[in-house]
């Protein structure tokens, strides 16, 4: 089930974070995509803060990781200059899910290839119209981890699900 959603503003987008957040278990891995300035560090944001993070959360672009105590661990990557595949296997996700954290990855698209088959992929995409601020999401999930949890989402979503819906 993937599902289709739209934010009006930033703080939309926190609070669909936050949902998703509330469902995230150790282990888990969420894909964050989309164009520059589409929104994934301010999802992130209010996916930490659900979670109960205190500091401020900020883009790793420079830095590619930063980590976030809350009431889960929080990895927060952005693999965006990253020119090889090889790079992204080198910073050590598989074992950082292994050690219960959540991992959120900024342009995870782009290195899909070398990431452990089961995670949350979040599109997001900005839209053109009167605001400046409203974006699509899709979410769906890849593999088996997020298949059960996706009907709860999918209901704690609804009031920013789209014309399109689920899919």
């Amino acid at each position: 089930m993937n599902v289709q959603l739209v934010s009006r503003s930033a703080k939309d987008t926190q609070a669909i974070a936050a949902e998703v957040a509330r469902l995230a278990a150790a282990g888990d891995l969420v894909v964050l995509g989309g164009d520059l300035g589409a929104g994934k560090t301010t999802f992130t944001q209010g996916f930490g803060a659900a979670l109960g993070v205190d500091e401020p959360i900020t883009s790793p672009t420079f830095v590619l990781m930063r980590t976030y105590e809350g009431a889960l661990p929080i990895v927060h990557m952005d693999v965006y200059r990253l020119e090889h595949l090889q790079e992204a296997v080198d910073l050590g996700l598989a074992e950082i899910l292994d050690d219960g954290a959540v991992a959120l990855v900024e342009w995870g698209d782009l290195v899909a290839a070398v990431l452990p088959a089961d995670f949350l992929e979040i599109m997001i995409e900005q839209v053109d119209g009167e605001s400046d601020d409203e974006r699509r999401l899709r979410i769906r999930p890849v593999g088996t981890r997020w298949h059960a949890r996706m009907r709860v989402l999918a209901d704690a979503l609804a009031p920013w699900t789209s014309d399109e819906g689920q899919v």
